[in-house]
């Protein structure tokens, strides 16, 4: 069990904490935001401080790290967050909902796997990435860092997954595709073929459009 700081006060940090508290053997003793967004100083009945000077507050020595928050800028945003965060000196937790069906993977810290996942053998997951409720992960895959799945996707066996990565819901990837990094996956895509760093892919067959998904999400 870790007592956790989780940053965030919006739907994702609420939610985290829900799920930390009623799914998981870890405490939440705080949240944390950067002092421009540090509206109130309590959200759910415990204290909110500035992700400044969270080490002041909580120390890292004593009190592990939590930063579920959304794909914004291709998960940018969450990424500089976790880095921020880990050069204050914090370890991350991972949370995964017991209602997920796993087989021994390895998976990273500071990930967010929501109930009905299922994640079949052989296939590894990185840091700092979000899988949201009922994805199906084929076996012998790899997912790397910073990547969000949202919900229903259907990412086949022998998979490769680069970094930044998102996946809208209901999105099919055929298996042996390799995911370029920073590709967005519009809704109910279907990708059939390797796909190009920071495309966007929409429709089915997908297919890429001109501009460049960080421009897009």
């Amino acid at each position: 069990m870790a007592k956790v700081v989780i940053f965030g006060v919006l739907d994702t940090a609420e939610l985290a904490h829900f799920y930390l508290t009623h799914d998981s053997d870890h405490e939440v003793v705080a949240f944390t935001v950067n002092q421009e967004y540090l509206k109130e100083t309590e959200f759910k009945g415990l204290p909110v401080v500035p992700f400044e000077e969270v080490e002041t507050f909580y120390a890292p020595s004593e009190f592990k790290f939590f930063a579920p928050m959304t794909g914004r800028k291709m998960n940018k945003n969450r990424e500089k967050v976790y880095l921020e965060a880990k050069a204050k000196g914090y370890e991350f937790i991972s949370y995964i909902s017991s209602k997920a069906t796993l087989f021994g993977n390895e998976i990273g810290e500071n990930c967010f796997i929501l109930e009905d996942n299922t994640i079949q053998p052989f296939t590894k997951i990185g840091n700092n990435c979000v899988l949201w409720s009922g994805n199906h992960i084929g076996h012998h895959g790899i997912i790397k860092d910073h990547v969000f799945f949202t919900s229903h996707v259907v990412l086949s066996g022998h998979c490769v997954v680069e970094s930044y990565s998102f996946f809208g819901v209901n999105a099919t990837i055929r298996d042996y595709t390799t995911i370029a990094e920073g590709t967005l996956v519009a809704m109910s895509a279907s990708i059939t073929k390797n796909t190009e760093a920071w495309g966007v892919y929409m429709g089915s067959p997908a297919e890429k459009r001109p501009i460049p998904s960080y421009k897009v999400y």
